[in-house]
């Protein structure tokens, strides 16, 4: 009895322990697998079936390696990547980084909004704007009053809505063989569309606004726990840095486990079962029936849960971007910036992430499929973070900017070779079209 009191006692502290280190890796890592990414994981699954798997295991020490250098960036300058670009390079990089960031941003919010309203209407009769507006009047409000504190504890159990696809691997037979051998063994079609979604799904993986998001999370961080700076270092940054590989790994690890998930189950699920092709909201759902089978209404069940996770996901997503996006903005033209701060103390920063939600939202208003949307978003997302690896590779290489801090030899073999990944992917992309 005292030895199984100890063991519960021990998963306790240890789940303490994970808690405690979760931080911006976390929800980054959880934020990654946003609407886009649900919808473009899917529709690889349905589409090529197990094809694609290979994709997930060959991201995920690329994805970890860049999420890395942008929060150490962020850890050890103190300042957020459109501060460190402004203050290291030209007006014109600057200018055309934020252009490429923010329209990134705003076509992911609109997509990750109409998802949210579409997967709501598979269980309510309500209007489609209606559900988009009132989706955006409760993250905006949501963003606006609540401390940061609050915010990013709301944030990491909204994470917990990526958990019904790993449960749905679990309990549908699968054919182990045939997928451990997809997972291990690049497969390759020399087609428009086995390019387009390659570059969805690397674009969705590794995308703008997550560098931007990690990067300045990390300065609010060090505000959060009080780290002061001393000689343009933080106080015990050695164990800063310690922390936030262990938070970046985790979040990223997570992400790809859920994405590997997902196309399983649409592979499995979908594909096997003439499904082709995701159009509709209700396509996705159909994915997890099998987790709900035995309910007298799977199917309806199997929209419910489906709904919840995107609605879940889209309320984690959207405040991600708009987040980003303000801090990008605010820090180049000199604006106090944080979510720690009330709103009549950064009426720029919260003004900035009221405008690209509303400018979001407007997108579901000419009459785009919501889900073609997210998988549109995921592959524009691809092309647009090729020059952001660029700049975080020369950035986190850069031994005035980064001191005793800068990349190793491996760091900077991972973002050099996720670089040349990334533009190889959408360049062929782009020329098959």
């Amino acid at each position: 009895m005292a030895k199984r009191k100890n063991k519960i006692k021990k998963l306790k502290q240890n789940v303490k322990k994970i808690f405690k280190i979760a931080g911006p890796g976390i929800i980054t890592g959880a934020s990654d697998d946003d609407p886009s990414g649900i919808a473009t994981y899917l529709q690889t699954g349905a589409q090529f079936g197990y094809g694609q798997l290979w994709t997930v295991l060959l991201s995920l020490p690329f994805l970890t390696a860049i999420q890395e250098a942008a929060a150490r960036i962020g850890a050890v300058t103190g300042q957020g990547l459109a501060a460190v670009i402004k203050k290291h390079y030209s007006k014109k990089v600057l200018f055309i980084s934020l252009i490429l960031m923010l329209a990134a941003n705003t076509i992911n919010i609109g997509a990750d909004l109409g998802a949210m309203a579409a997967s709501l209407r598979l269980l309510v009769p309500v209007n489609f704007i209606v559900a988009t507006l009132g989706f955006t009047a409760f993250i905006l409000i949501l963003e606006i009053t609540t401390s940061y504190r609050i915010y990013a504890r709301i944030l990491k159990w909204l994470a917990l809505a990526l958990l019904s696809y790993p449960v749905t691997v679990l309990l549908v037979h699968q054919p182990w063989h045939t997928i451990i051998r997809a997972t291990l063994l690049p497969h390759f079609e020399f087609t428009f569309a086995f390019f387009f979604i390659i570059t969805g799904v690397i674009g969705t993986t590794i995308s703008p606004y997550m560098f931007f998001w990690e990067a300045s999370e990390e300065v609010e961080e060090e505000k959060k726990k009080h780290i002061f700076r001393r000689s343009g270092q933080p106080r015990g940054l050695a164990k800063l840095i310690k922390t936030l590989h262990w938070d970046n790994f985790l979040g990223m690890l997570f992400s790809q486990i859920v994405a590997w998930c997902v196309i399983v189950t649409a592979a499995t699920v979908l594909n096997h079962n003439g499904l082709f092709n995701v159009a509709t909201a209700a396509d996705a759902a159909k994915a997890l029936e099998p987790l709900v089978r035995t309910f007298p209404n799977a199917g309806l069940v199997a929209k419910f849960i489906f709904s919840l996770g995107i609605i879940g996901l889209g309320l984690l997503a959207v405040p991600v971007l708009s987040g980003s996006a303000s801090y990008a903005l605010s820090e180049a033209v000199d604006w106090r910036a944080g979510l720690n701060l009330k709103f009549k103390k950064a009426h720029g920063f919260y003004g900035i992430i009221i405008l690209a939600t509303l400018v979001g939202l407007l997108i579901n208003f000419i009459g785009i499929n919501p889900m073609k949307a997210l998988i549109f978003t995921a592959v524009f997302n691809g092309v647009v973070a090729v020059p952001f690896v660029f700049l975080i590779t020369r950035i986190s290489s850069n031994r005035e900017i980064m001191g005793s801090y800068r990349n190793g030899l491996m760091s900077r073999i991972l973002l050099w070779g996720t670089f040349l990944i990334m533009a190889a992917s959408a360049i062929i992309a782009l020329a098959m079209m």
